[in-house]
Parts: C-alpha cells; sequence; structure tokens
C-alpha cells in the first residue's frame, strides 16, 4: 500500500490523516511535503492522525521530529491523534511521548487547541 497523507480542516486545525507505511523514501517524502504546505498555507495548529498508520520506521520518527520542529518554528503546534498499537509501543519506547501531545478522541484533541481541555 502506498503510503498517503490527505489534509482536511475543522475550525482553524489542519488535520492530516495519514495511511500506510511511514518510513524512508515515499513516507517520509510525503509527510515532509504535506506539513511544508500546511505551514506555507498558514496553517499553525496541527493535527497528525496516525489511525491508518501501519508501520513507522526510524527515518518515519526522524521526520515527525523534523515536522514537530518545523511547526513549533513557524509558531505553532503540532499534536498527535490515534497513535495506536505498535505506534504507540515505538513512539513510548523512544519517549517521544514527552515531545508530543497526543489524543485518541478527535474532539477532545480539537479542543486542546483552545488550551481548554486537559490532556486526554
Amino acid at each position: 500500500m502506498a503510503f498517503k497523507a490527505s489534509v482536511r480542516h475543522t475550525s482553524d486545525v489542519a488535520i492530516v490523516d495519514l495511511a500506510g507505511k511511514l518510513t524512508l523514501g515515499e513516507g517520509c517524502g510525503t509527510l515532509r511535503e504535506t506539513i511544508k504546505d500546511a505551514i506555507a498555507k498558514g496553517d499553525r495548529k496541527i493535527l497528525v492522525n496516525l489511525k491508518e498508520t501501519t508501520y513507522i520506521d526510524s527515518s518515519g520518527l526522524g521526520e515527525l521530529v523534523s515536522s514537530y520542529a518545523s511547526v513549533t518554528n513557524a509558531g505553532g503546534q503540532i499534536k498527535l491523534l490515534n497513535a495506536e498499537s505498535r505506534v504507540h509501543d515505538l513512539l513510548t519506547v523512544t519517549k517521544l511521548y514527552s515531545v508530543f501531545e497526543s489524543f485518541s478522541n478527535e474532539a477532545v484533541a480539537l479542543i486542546s487547541f483552545t488550551g481548554s481541555a486537559a490532556k486526554a
């Protein structure tokens, strides 16, 4: 399955839906370009939905960290949604959960951008 990224907007939050394997090559390049385009369009609140992401390798993790840096340097926030099973375990082992706020509920994640929701 080819890696896919699509962007949808809910209010002022850009939700980036990822599907497939986030690995060196197509996956990382697609994520990089999607985040870069979102920042260029003025998006500063970005929610990365990992629900359909089946695998992340070290390059994919690096690209998530790079995305975090890019969005933060642009004055924005980036958060994760639906980082489940193996992806969740990988983020826990690498301690990236201390970097990213992560949510399992999209509505709660969207509210978190306003600062009025507790971390899920």
